[in-house]
Formats: structure tokens, C-alpha cells, sequence
């Protein structure tokens, strides 16, 4: 996902993000339990001499899952090869990844769930076995050859754990997911941040920045440099309390971490479907968006916070939806509770 992300930025912005990214466990804010049980893991096997063990990290986009294959392969000594699922279109790409592999290199693969099943079944014996079976020629001259490959490790993330095969996630002995963080973790994050960017940040400001970022990292840096932009032109460069409010109401988010598109979203459900259940297919017409895109990126926020809920006749706009937009539940609306 973060790699797709860098795919859009130019050369100063990808150098920027990778900047703003933790290098070690001791810089890396926040999954404490995860980050515990990663370094113990990661000490272990560096004790025997050994490569960690394959590694499935899942979560919501933005929380970390990059970074932390990032930081495994510094603190293992290792080199990291990033690739991800909709990439890998051969059984040929595959091979071509895990042959160039040294050993206890890290490949790291995103949006794993995303991978054909036919590649699958070449992963299999090379996560068990570190062997690696290619077919040669095609019809009575095919024959199968077997390539030994060093033991590496592989760092597969996700965002939908659930599509995953279980022959797949079986062969991870590590599993960790990450959670959305708190307030309090993202404003040391964006402290962290303004540091690096070399812009002075009133605590109370990273606070403003962190409360509007859904929990999540990723955001909470993107509406950081947006804001340090604010900043510079309309006002003295310093990023204040009133600064941050100013800028973070012309992106359009709210209070709450709301943008346009939440706010569309809450509306379609009500004015257009009264109160819902609504599926997401119909909704995603309604509003102009893609179905997973409004699955996977905005659904989730406003689910946690307590908007929408998923039933299964569709979705259901919660009486904080009205609230939210200052309006009144009608007589006719569906959105109940069921």
C-alpha cells in the first residue's frame, strides 16, 4: 500500500516520506504489544543466527505495516525487497523475486490477499522449504526443476486478512495486526514530524492535527505538511493552535476528522435512502465512489466512530449521523435500530 502510495509522489515527496519514517523499534510510536513481541522475536533470531520467521502484518492502510518491514530488515542486517500482490502476474515474477534473494534477506509483499492463487501454490514450497519448483518447456517437454533458495524472510501486509487462503496464512508462524492509535500517540507522531521537517509546532497545534487524523499515521503526516504549508503563506511559518484550526477548516476536515467525502457519504445514507439499510454498491453510485474504496478507506472510520453500522440487509445511519449533520430522524426513515 505505501509503495503504491510513493508511486504518485514526486522524487522530493517520496525522499520526504521516507524521512518522516521511524528506522528502529525505539522510534516507531505506538502497537506497543506488537512492537514487543516483534523485538523479542526478532532478538531470538538473531541469537541463533537464524532468519526471522515469515511475518503477516494486517490492519487498516496507514498504520504502520511498511515501516515495520522496514525496520525488521535493519534490525536483522538484512536488505529489504519490497514488491506487492497485483504486481506479481506470473509464476516467472515470483521466481525472478526469490531467486535474487541473499540469505536472510526480508521480501516484503503488500496487499498480499491480492496475489493469484496460482502464484500461491510457488510460495508454498518456498516459505516451508525454501525450494523453489519451475516448469520448463510446455506439453511432453515440460519437465519441473527444483532451485534450493537461502532462507529469507517474508513480510507479507494486508488489509483484508479475510481473503486470504488458509493454506496462506497457515504457513505464517507470525501474525500481528495493528489498531488505530489514539490521539495522544498521533501528536507525538506529528511533534516527531514537525522536527524532522524543521517547522516549530505548538503542542496544542499537533494535537489540533492528530484528533483530525482517523487514527491513522500516514494522515496525521500528510495533513502536517499540508498544514506547515498554511503556514508558510498565510502566516509567519510557526504552525499554532488558531494556524492549525484555519488551515485544517479549508482542507475541509472537521473536528472530528470528518472530510467532504464522510460528510457525502453520511448524507447519501440519509436523504437518499432514509437512514439506510442501504448496500455499498448502491451507495457508492449515490456518492461517486468506488465500492472498496468506500469499504476499505472511509466505512471503517466512521463505523468506529459510531455513524454507520453494518447490518446484514446493508448500512445504517446511527442517530450521531443526524447529530453530526444537524438533522432530525423522519417518520419515514429506516435507519431504526435493528
Amino acid at each position: 500500500m505505501a509503495e503504491r502510495a510513493l508511486a504518485g509522489l514526486s522524487k522530493p515527496d517520496v525522499a520526504l516520506e521516507l524521512t518522516l519514517r521511524p528506522a528502529l523499534f525505539s522510534d516507531f510510536v505506538g502497537q506497543e504489544r506488537v512492537k514487543e513481541r516483534l523485538e523479542i522475536a526478532v532478538q531470538a533470531a538473531r541469537q541463533r543466527g537464524e532468519a526471522l520467521d515469515h511475518l503477516l502484518l494486517s490492519g487498516p492502510p496507514g498504520l504502520g505495516k511498511t515501516t515495520i518491514a522496514h525496520i525488521i530488515a535493519r534490525a536483522m542486517g538484512s536488505n529489504l525487497k519490497a514488491t506487492s500482490g497485483p504486481t506479481i502476474e506470473k509464476a516467472g515474477d515470483l521466481a525472478g523475486l526469490l531467486t535474487n534473494l541473499e540469505e536472510g534477506d526480508v521480501l516484503f509483499i503488500d496487499e498480499i490477499h491480492r496475489l493469484q492463487k496460482t502464484i500461491e501454490e510457488y510460495l508454498y514450497p518456498a516459505m516451508e522449504d525454501f525450494k523453489l519448483d519451475i516448469i520448463i518447456d510446455q506439453g511432453p517437454n515440460a519437465r519441473s526443476v527444483r532451485l534450493n533458495l537461502p532462507r529469507f524472510t517474508l513480510v507479507g501486509a494486508t488489509t483484508r486478512s479475510g481473503l486470504l487462503t488458509a493454506p496462506l496464512l497457515t504457513r505464517f508462524p507470525l501474525r500481528e495486526r495493528l489498531d488505530y492509535y489514539e490521539a495522544a500517540q498521533l501528536q507525538h507522531i506529528v511533534v516527531r514530524s514537525a522536527r524532522l521537517l524543521d517547522v516549530e509546532t505548538e503542542r496544542e497545534a499537533a494535537l489540533d492535527v492528530a484528533r483530525r487524523s482517523r487514527g491513522t499515521p500516514r494522515i496525521a503526516n500528510n495533513l502536517l505538511r499540508r498544514v506547515r504549508d498554511y503556514a508558510q503563506v498565510r502566516g509567519n511559518g510557526r504552525i499554532t493552535h488558531e494556524v492549525a484550526d484555519r488551515a485544517l477548516a479549508m482542507l475541509e476536515i472537521d473536528r472530528d476528522g470528518l472530510d467532504e467525502m464522510d460528510k457525502r457519504i453520511l448524507e447519501a445514507v440519509i436523504a437518499k435512502f432514509g437512514g439506510g439499510p442501504v448496500g455499498v454498491n448502491s451507495l457508492a453510485v449515490a456518492v461517486g465512489e468506488e465500492p472498496d474504496t468506500i469499504e476499505e478507506v472511509y466505512e471503517p472510520y466512521l463505523i468506529m466512530q459510531g455513524y454507520l453500522k453494518r447490518t446484514p440487509q446493508g448500512r445504517v445511519a446511527n442517530e450521531s449521523s443526524y447529530q453530526k449533520l444537524g438533522l432530525k430522524r423522519g417518520p419515514g426513515d429506516q435507519g431504526r435500530l435493528l
